[in-house]
Formats: structure tokens, C-alpha cells, sequence
């Protein structure tokens, strides 16, 4: 018989009790501004500079998994081997603020890291990558700029389009116990909601895609645990 799915412990319902905060305002990290239209188009040409020939193709392993803002014709699971998911770049404003900083999740050196790996058409392909650096590149310098790495898929071997972490940025957080990483997350909230609901919604399709991470899995708990200590009600409207 089938596995039944695992029950995760992060739930809507503990979403729904972190707090919503309005936007805390474009943050100011020394030696970061915000990216001009014409940094994004500079981005793109560098990473169609970089392409391999032939066939594009883009590693997700977070949001872009559960809400792609790229046109794609083929999917895949795929594993990238050298890289894994980590919450590492603090945030202050898109689900983080000055009280409640956030962690965002990247793809960070060290370990393997299973995601989906995206073929984008050729045709629009300039107007593709525009969305998805703007998506993914909101200040300068970019903390994870665009590189390609190798992947395995059940076609083999592929080079794909990643936005890995730069553990050079100054908003690099590294060297965090699970448990910190999960008193971050069960506190953040920005603009663009809370690190819960990331956290909740990452989890969720990465299951249903039969794809376990199992620090994601146990941060989930840990969050979970934490938000129930620290929103024991929802808040009220």
C-alpha cells in the first residue's frame, strides 16, 4: 500500500496568527541601492552571455516552486549536488521588518539540494529573464546572482540558470543552529507576508512534489511549536 502523506505541524492556521505589518519602507544595507531598469537589463544580458547553447533551463528549489513568475514548456525533478537549502539572507523588509527580521531562503554551498528544474521557450525568452531578475534582483549588488550550475535529472546531466547565494553579501547569515533559523522564521513578517507562510507554502509543494527536505521538515515543527509560544490567538481584524 501507498504511504500515507505526512501531516506537517505548520499549518494556515499558524500562519494566520503572526501578525500583518504594513511596508516597513525599501531598507538601507551599506553599500546596497535599489536596481534601475537599467541594472536588469544589464543582469539579463550577463546571464544570456553565460547560457550554455541550446536548450535553457532554471533551478528552482523555493518560491519559485509554488509561485513562478517565468513561462516554462518542460519540468522535472532535479538535483543539484554542491548546493542546499538554507535560510540565510536577512531580511527587513519583503517578509521581515526592524523588529522582527527575517531569514530568506537561498540556495547556499555545501550538501545537495533536490528542486524542479524549468525549460524556458527561446521564443520571449529576453522578456522571460526580465521577470524573473526583476523577481529575484531588487538591490545592487545582488546578494544570489545568477549563475548556471550542473544538475541531474532523469535525462541526464543539464546546466541550469541558479540564483545561489553569495556568502560574500554582508546580509549573508551563516554559521545559525536550526533552532535559531526557527526563532527567526516564527517571528518575521514583511510587506510581502510572513516567514511562516513562506515556510508553509515551501514545504507543502515540495511535498506534494515528493521532494523531503528534512531540515525544512523539522523547521516546520519548530516554527510551528514557537508560533503557538508566541501568537497563542490569531490577532484580531
Amino acid at each position: 500500500m501507498p504511504r500515507a502523506p505526512r501531516q506537517m505541524r505548520l499549518s494556515a492556521d499558524h500562519v494566520a496568527r503572526v501578525p500583518v505589518v504594513e511596508d516597513p519602507g525599501m531598507p538601507s544595507y551599506e553599500g546596497v541601492r535599489p536596481a534601475t531598469d537599467a541594472d536588469y537589463a544589464a543582469e539579463v544580458d550577463r546571464i544570456l552571455g553565460l547560457a550554455p547553447e541550446g536548450e535553457f533551463w532554471l533551478f528552482a528549489y523555493g518560491s519559485l516552486i509554488w509561485n513562478p513568475v517565468m513561462a516554462h514548456d518542460r519540468e522535472m525533478v532535479a538535483l543539484a549536488r554542491g548546493w542546499h537549502r538554507n535560510f540565510c539572507l536577512y531580511d527587513i523588509r519583503y517578509r521581515g521588518n526592524p523588529g522582527a527580521p527575517g531569514l530568506m531562503l537561498c540556495l547556499d554551498r555545501g550538501g545537495q539540494c533536490r528542486g524542479m528544474a524549468y525549460r524556458l521557450p527561446p521564443e520571449g525568452l529576453k522578456d522571460n529573464l526580465d521577470a524573473l531578475v526583476r523577481r529575484e534582483m531588487s538591490m545592487v549588488p545582488t546578494p544570489f546572482p545568477g549563475r548556471f550550475i550542473p544538475i541531474m535529472t532523469e535525462e541526464g546531466p543539464k546546466r541550469a540558470l541558479a540564483f545561489a547565494m553569495n556568502r560574500r553579501s554582508a546580509r549573508y547569515v551563516g554559521g545559525l543552529t536550526l533552532a535559531a533559523r526557527a526563532d527567526y522564521l516564527a517571528r518575521a513578517t514583511g510587506w510581502k507576508g510572513s516567514m511562516a507562510e513562506y515556510l508553509f507554502a515551501t514545504v507543502d509543494r515540495l511535498e506534494a512534489l515528493g521532494i523531503h527536505d528534512a531540515n525544512l521538515w523539522r523547521l516546520q515543527e519548530m516554527v510551528a511549536e514557537r508560533i503557538e509560544d508566541h501568537f497563542p490567538h490569531p490577532p484580531r481584524v
